[in-house]
């Protein structure tokens, strides 16, 4: 038992002792969150006190900046001081400096007493405008006592009683004008119609802006005589060129072809059509480009006019690529036409001895001669001056002699063209080449090139329609 006792006994000392520690750490606890409560009540005063003298603040700079504005905007007075004037600048505040020297003496309430102390500085916050007033009000009135003359005694106690019902009176009622001072700058002007012997008081910015709007009304002057003279210049052109487009000056003299090698001077003539009274002024250069280009031979033309006298007309025309033998309506004859490499029909050949053909020039049959010939076109082929052709066949052959690279092109004399499949070649050596449709050229180009090579003692014919699988045949 008595074991007993001492464990339960040293057991309620361990939970006194725990529960002792556990109260001592929640009161350092509460006392921790007492403390940054404190510190954040703290914190949060000055804030608002702060805050509250920044407002305060910007609240007395508002005010003295909306004084300033409304004293800026308040027009000075121009009117001209009367007999007991104030003299104080007309621009800027008036310091306690310039009250004092400016009034020696100062009468308020009929008592006479130097502006000193706060006084002075009290004057020394008027605003500038300062007027003299015809009509008493609240405002404090200060008259200029009179100057002392000499020979005069000093008042007795008569004349000073005099003085104070005087001043007890209205200042209109007395005659005489005061001095007041009021917020906000702008007076009632005097009564007094009396010369304005003061300069007048301007406000800056009126300065700049009559400055400003000077500089404006310059400016538009000095653009608008601009506009004017550009005008002028403009007109005085206008008329000039109305007068030189018709007038005889620039006569066309002289017409210089250049380019022209299948068309003649008459053909040339005929095609232009330029008027020999015209001017280079007057002429019409793009008509006389659009019935150039009506003619097959011509592939593009340009119109210069070149001053005093002479217009130029540089021409570029199609070349003959072959001479496509093309069977007549009836299949009864073969006419030869010459086409372009555009596969413009460019003209029938006529033959040399015909009427047609002395009035043909002599480098169309000359290109005729040197050029490919195409035969064996089917029946129904149709050719037209200055028309594309149409037919496959043709087509097709043209393609193939355009499409080589090598001098193989220049060594095919004649293409049968019975079929784009049945395309034949033959060359200047008289080999036969069974080309077919115009595909893989470079490719059957180079076999027949490899196939010629090979057989240095002559080919008679070489098949290249299938290029994987070449065929020929060797003399």
């Amino acid at each position: 038992p008595q074991e007993m006792r001492s464990t339960r006994q040293g057991a309620g000392r361990g939970d006194a002792v725990r529960q002792g520690s556990t109260r001592q750490g929640s009161a350092r606890q509460n006392a921790t969150r007492q403390n940054a409560a404190r510190q954040n009540a703290a914190r949060q005063h000055d804030a608002r006190q702060d805050a509250a003298r920044q407002n305060a603040a910007r609240q007395h700079d508002a005010r003295q900046n909306a004084a300033r504005r409304e004293l800026a905007r308040t027009p000075r007075s121009s009117s001209s001081p009367r007999r007991n004037s104030l003299s104080l600048p007309t621009i800027g505040r008036p310091t306690s400096r310039d009250l004092r020297d400016s009034l020696p003496t100062l009468q308020v309430g009929g008592k006479s007493q130097e502006p000193s102390g706060s006084r002075a500085r009290k004057l020394a916050n008027l605003p500038s405008t300062i007027d003299s007033a015809p009509k008493a009000s609240s405002s404090r009135e200060v008259e200029e006592e009179p100057k002392k003359q000499p020979g005069k005694k000093k008042p007795d106690k008569k004349q000073t009683k005099a003085t104070r019902k005087k001043a007890a009176q209205s200042p209109e009622q007395n005659g005489e004008s005061v001095y007041r001072a009021t917020a906000g700058g702008k007076l009632r002007q005097p009564d007094s119609a009396e010369p304005d012997d003061q300069p007048t008081s301007k406000r800056i910015g009126d300065i700049r802006k009559a400055e400003r709007r000077e500089r404006v009304q310059n400016s538009s002057r000095r653009h608008l005589m601009r506009f004017v003279a550009i005008i002028g210049v403009v007109v005085v052109l206008l008329a000039g060129w109305a007068v030189l487009y018709n007038s005889p000056a620039f006569t066309v003299k002289n017409v210089e072809v250049q380019g022209v090698e299948h068309l003649t001077s008459d053909e040339m003539a005929q095609l232009a059509n330029v008027s020999p009274d015209t001017t280079l002024l007057r002429v019409d250069t793009d008509t006389i480009r659009s019935r150039l280009l009506q003619n097959a031979w011509v592939e593009d033309v340009h119109v210069n006019r070149l001053f005093p006298d002479t217009l130029q007309i540089a021409v570029t025309e199609r070349q003959v690529k072959a001479i496509v033998e093309v069977l007549n309506r009836s299949g009864s004859s073969v006419k030869q036409w010459a086409i372009a490499e555009d596969h413009t029909w460019l003209m029938p050949i006529p033959d040399r001895d015909s009427d047609a053909g002395k009035s043909t020039s002599a480098k169309i049959y000359e290109d005729a001669d040197a050029a490919l010939h195409i035969t064996d076109v089917p029946y129904g082929t149709s050719a037209e001056i200055g028309q594309v052709c149409s037919d496959n066949n043709v087509n097709n052959t043209l393609d193939i002699v355009a499409g080589m690279t090598t001098d193989l092109a220049y060594r095919v004399v004649s293409v049968s063209a019975a079929g784009p499949a049945e395309t034949t070649l033959l060359l200047d050596n008289g080999v036969e080449i069974a080309f077919g449709k115009a595909e893989n050229i470079r490719d059957k180009e180079r076999v027949i090139q490899q196939i010629l090579s090979d057989n240095p003692d002559g080919v008679a014919y070489i098949n290249v329609r299938m290029v994987e699988n070449p065929t020929w045949r060797a003399l």
